[in-house]
């Protein structure tokens, strides 16, 4: 079971690409040690196309895949895999990897029960087996000799469609939709997930919900502080000239 430390940062759908370099300037400054998480959760879609057997994916976000390494050395980085970031353990070998069947993953805050997830681990069975056809190494492998072939015309097409999706949109009836999802299914104190971008906490009978804002819609992280009202997160803008 994971131990989740005070002072640990939280940041979820950062959908990082360099189009969308503004979680650069934070990775920087944790690593300069100008801020100083005690561990660094990284709850999925952290890169907008992170796939371990696509190199080129590798190549474009080379920067801040070395950066994350180099914090892995010192702290603890524990990487829920998302929908666009998956087969990443030997891409970040110190880093502890979760990948979307490990999904939620069941953690301990001080005498609180945690459940972490990115948000998409149990989709109906279309999705499920979209996820699996995806994550498939055969599958990958083919997506990168036909990305080669072209010029990897595929990724930065990708990247480019990718860039331009509204990161920020309500979701409606989005409590009606986490009640019906979870509430009967759960039992723990909080249930943390990323994934619908929506910022909100909502309570249940059997646990608190948080969705994580995403860090590409304002640049929101998340910090987890002593309880105090229930509340577990307090949320940072972080704001810097990349």
């Amino acid at each position: 079971m994971i131990t989740i430390k005070e002072g640990a940062f939280l940041i979820a759908d950062a959908h990082y690409s360099y189009l969308r370099p503004e979680l650069l300037g934070l990775v920087k400054d944790i690593h300069s040690k100008k801020l100083l998480p005690t561990q660094l959760i990284f709850m999925g879609d952290i890169f907008d196309a992170l796939f371990g057997e696509v190199e080129y994916t590798h190549e474009k976000n080379s920067n801040i895949i070395e950066l994350i390494n180099d914090i892995s050395e010192h702290i603890e980085v524990i990487y829920l895999e998302g929908n666009h970031d998956f087969n990443l353990q030997s891409i970040f070998p110190r880093v502890k990897v979760f990948s979307i069947q490990m999904q939620p993953i069941i953690c301990n805050y001080k005498d609180k029960t945690l459940y972490l997830a990115h948000g998409d681990f149990d989709g109906g069975l279309f999705y499920k087996i979209y996820t699996a056809v995806i994550r498939n190494t055969i599958v990958l492998t083919i997506l990168k000799s036909i990305d080669n072939l072209f010029n990897h015309y595929i990724v930065n097409k990708l990247d480019e469609y990718l860039s331009k999706k509204d990161d920020c949109k309500e979701f409606v009836g989005f409590k009606e939709f986490i009640d019906e999802r979870l509430s009967s299914k759960l039992i723990c104190d909080f249930f943390i997930e990323g994934h619908f971008h929506q910022n909100r906490s909502l309570d249940f009978a059997k646990f608190r919900y948080i969705n994580l804002g995403a860090f590409a819609c304002n640049q929101r992280y998340f910090t987890v502080k002593s309880l105090q009202n229930k509340e577990l997160l307090e949320e940072n803008i972080f704001s810097k000239d990349i």
